[in-house]
Parts: structure tokens; sequence; C-alpha cells
């Protein structure tokens, strides 16, 4: 039989995802058939034994949930700006939280973004090392809402109204169906199961609006909620997207 990678299998096998998988490896945390495995792309038979060891178990991927400020990325460090990751800390963490987890920095490697929010943006910002969340959130499949509020200035007719919600393209391809809707005098409501680069500022543009404010304020079944900017806190059991 050829052999698979150690992720692949421990995948197929519901032990854990991929994206846990490696970062279960590349800790030290993973053997097979008695003998630790370390190196990422190790290549293995199906059918030999794998188990986790205590640290694995004891130290399960986190998921958290940031209110991002203005000024910081999503992702990548840029020239002069911070990425988001870069605001959690111990000092940090909101006082509300409610989860039954003791911050260390070991829960930072491997944190990545899941989903965008761009560098002018506020609100809700998930970052998880839980493969299963990121492809839930960011997999071609996922049909999970985004909710914002979009504050903007210009005049908005029905017509512009409509083509928010249906209507418009962006890099020469149909944008699906959204729900947008006004929530005040100066400010709207969008609901997306998408997101492409700057979406909504673009989509504002094309009907003749300046955004001069957007924060999201859900993902799925997950609400920013009172969460201070610039504080986060974990994801807790039985909460889902």
């Amino acid at each position: 039989m050829d052999k698979v990678r150690l992720s692949k299998v421990m995948s197929e096998k519901g032990i854990c995802s991929r994206r846990e998988a490696d970062y279960f490896i590349s800790r030290g945390w993973v053997f097979v058939d008695g003998l630790k495995v370390a190196e990422l792309g190790t290549k293995i038979d199906p059918s030999q034994k794998i188990e986790l060891s205590k640290e694995a178990r004891r130290n399960p991927p986190v998921t958290i949930l940031i209110n991002k400020p203005v000024g910081y990325v999503s992702a990548q460090p840029e020239k002069g700006y911070k990425a988001a990751v870069s605001l959690i800390d111990a000092a940090s963490r909101f006082s509300g939280d409610t989860a039954n987890l003791k911050f260390s920095q070991e829960q930072l490697k491997g944190l990545a973004p899941a989903g965008r929010l761009d560098i002018d943006s506020t609100g809700l910002l998930v970052l998880t090392q839980d493969g299963r969340i990121a492809k839930l959130l960011i997999g071609e499949a996922s049909d999970i809402e985004k909710e914002y509020l979009v504050r903007v200035e210009g005049k908005l007719d029905d017509k512009g109204l409509r083509l928010l919600n249906h209507g418009l393209s962006l890099d020469g391809s149909a944008l699906k169906p959204a729900r947008v809707s006004w929530q005040n005098e100066d400010q709207l409501r969008f609901i997306l199961k998408e997101g492409k680069k700057r979406q909504i500022r673009r989509m504002c543009e094309l009907v003749g609006l300046k955004v001069v404010g957007l924060k999201r304020v859900r993902i799925g079944r997950v609400r920013l909620g009172d969460l201070p900017a610039g504080k986060w806190r974990y994801l807790v059991e039985g909460e889902g997207f």
C-alpha cells in the first residue's frame, strides 16, 4: 500500500483536522507505532497505529474572537502596521470571558485569521488553530453569514438599494445575493455570504456611496456583543458558528 501523509491519515481517521495534525506534529505530540514524529510532511502506512501525547490532549486548538480596531491588519503585518494577533495577551483578555481556559503563548502558535477584515474596518475577527473552523468559515463551500454595520455618505435611491441586494458584479463575476437595508439615516446593514477583498466598500462605490465606517458585528451565530475594541475572548465550548 502506498504511504500517505500522516496529517491526511489523522484527518481521515477522525483524530483531528489536517491543520490540527500539523500543529500537533510540529510540537512532537504525535506517535506512530510508538515512535515520535515531528517532521511535517511525514508519510506513513495508513494501517500504522497513531497516538497523541498527553500534551496534545491537554492543549486542544483554540479559537479566539477579537474586536479589531482600525489600523491593524487581519493577517501578515504590513509596513508601519501590526497584525491583529499582536493584540492578544493575558492583559487584553476581555474581563467578561467565561471560558475555563488559561492563556499561554503556546496558543498563539499556528493561530491564523479565518477571514479578512481590512485595515480601515473594525469589529469581529476570528483567529483559530482549528482547521475545521477555518474550513467552515472560509472554505469554498462556506455558507456562513457575516453581518456588518456600514456608515455611508452620499445619496442612495431605491434602485441603488436593489442593486446592493442583488445585481452587482466585482472582478468580472456576479456577486451572490445579499441582504442590505437601512439601519438609520446614514448607516446600512449588510448581510453577506461571501467576502471578496474590500467587497462592501467597492459595492458602495458602484452605487455612488462612500463608506466612512465599517464594523462587523456577527459571523454566523456568533455576535460581537459587548466585546470592547482591542479586547479578545475564547470561543467557548458549545458556542458554534
